[in-house]
């Protein structure tokens, strides 16, 4: 691949959501799109207490030499964020000047499910209140959109490729060399549906 297209020395990106929302695709994607410009790529991925439905965290740190995958607080370029209590959580991580999309879907974690605790409201407001460059997109609607509910983990990859300024035709290679030929054409439905917001 063409070293022009790289557009930064170094990418710190952090993707997190809820288990069994398709953060992992999300990350092998990302994985696949800065190897293909030739970065050195280190991809990590963290569980929380249940595989699906516990928070989920997956550091991918690309350039061109990295030495570990894991990101400390204050230096995410980027968190692609699948849930908005998600986002809150993660926040600490990201620079001063990073981007942080959010899927605006509601997972009730378990102490909410067991009446515990409330969801809390006005995660975004208080996000954007703390400073922090916030992109919003409603996935789940754009995903069914492109066939199946499923594709929200691609819809959202169109959205951070939009944001991180690499060249289009990249990104859709990745999903076609990741994504199985069956699902093929609604996950490049969902990526530009993402892409477009």
């Amino acid at each position: 691949m063409d070293k022009t297209c790289k557009v930064v020395d170094t990418f710190d990106i952090m993707i997190v959501g809820v288990g069994g929302q398709g953060t992992l695709l999300a990350s092998r994607l990302l994985g696949e799109v800065m190897m293909s410009m030739d970065y050195d790529v280190k991809v990590s991925e963290v569980h929380g207490m249940s595989q699906r439905g516990g928070s989920v965290v997956t550091y991918v740190r690309a350039g061109e030499k990295v030495a570990s995958p894991i990101i400390e607080k204050g230096e995410a370029d980027l968190i692609l964020a699948f849930e908005k209590l998600e986002a809150a959580r993660w926040l600490p991580y990201l620079k001063p000047n990073g981007k942080l999309i959010i899927n605006t879907q509601e997972i009730d974690p378990m102490p909410v499910i067991t009446g515990a605790a409330k969801y809390p409201g006005n995660i975004i407001d208080d996000i954007k209140a703390a400073g922090a460059n916030v992109i919003t997109v409603d996935a789940l609607p754009l995903a069914v959109e492109a066939g199946t509910a499923k594709a929200t983990n691609v819809v959202l990859i169109g959205v951070m490729a939009k944001a991180m300024g690499i060249p289009k035709e990249i990104w859709l290679n990745a999903v076609k060399d990741t994504v199985p030929q069956k699902f093929l054409e609604m996950n490049l439905k969902a990526f530009e549906l993402g892409y477009a917001q």
